[in-house]
């Protein structure tokens, strides 16, 4: 059996007054998942808090996660998450356009799944290999990926933000799902924006590789954010494979 160790943390940074992300940790089941909201201060945040209630929800299911049932769960999280957003933005029209995007990654033995959906982020750390496992679904991901622009051009791009896909948004939002294995000693990392637009991957890998602890670390990477500027919510989410 696959034992996990997780820690998470959220902050609302040095500018924006209210804190439109949101993460969930379940150690004893094996998930976890970050939320960041999106179409305004309200909205976002309600946005946010019902992709979490929904996860625990559908989780609240089965009495072990496994490679056959995993997968399933990860959708018809986002799936419910999705249905009650629409169904709350239909019914408080201030809060129209509101949504979020997502990652929730799933623990069995021997392996993960993880359901990716907007330009949050996860990463693996893998003794010294470190890894991008998601692709932004966002305006610049897109030219980047045709050759329109420079990896450096992206992270300066003033569209940087024009996100493709979101939960809320419409009816049928096309999830992103990655399967893998896991080994001893595996560190992900699941994140909102606010950590990756102001920290860069080179930065992040030395803070993730040490030899501190999983809260000490989650630390770290929230107050290099905020040192390098803090423009918007900061949610870090670590999850080692012991």
């Amino acid at each position: 059996m696959t034992q996990i160790h997780l820690f998470g943390q959220t902050d609302p940074g040095l500018v924006r007054k209210n804190n439109e992300d949101a993460f969930y940790i379940e150690e004893k089941r094996g998930f976890c998942l970050v939320a960041d909201g999106i179409g305004g201060t309200k909205g976002g945040e309600i946005a946010s808090r019902l992709f979490v209630e929904e996860t625990v929800t559908a989780f609240a299911i089965p009495d072990m996660l496994t490679e056959s049932n995993a997968p399933g769960l990860i959708r018809q999280s986002f799936q419910r998450a999705n249905a009650a957003i629409l169904e709350y933005a239909k019914d408080n029209p201030s809060c129209k356009g509101m949504g979020c995007t997502a990652e929730l990654i799933a623990f069995f033995p021997d392996g993960f799944v993880l359901g990716h959906m907007g330009d949050s982020r996860s990463f693996r750390l893998r003794n010294s290999s470190f890894k991008q496992l998601t692709s932004d679904h966002s305006l610049v991901q897109e030219q980047l990926d045709q050759g329109l622009i420079s990896p450096e051009e992206a992270q300066k791009h003033s569209y940087k933000n024009v996100i493709l896909r979101a939960v809320g948004i419409e009816e049928k939002p096309c999830l992103d799902i990655i399967k893998g294995k896991v080994f001893p000693g595996d560190l992900f990392l699941l994140c909102s924006d606010g950590l990756t637009d102001m920290v860069e991957p080179r930065q992040i890998q030395p803070l993730m590789g040490s030899s501190a602890t999983l809260k000490a670390k989650v630390t770290a990477l929230i107050d290099q954010a905020k040192a390098s500027g803090g423009r918007d919510n900061i949610t870090v989410v670590l999850a080692e494979i012991l």
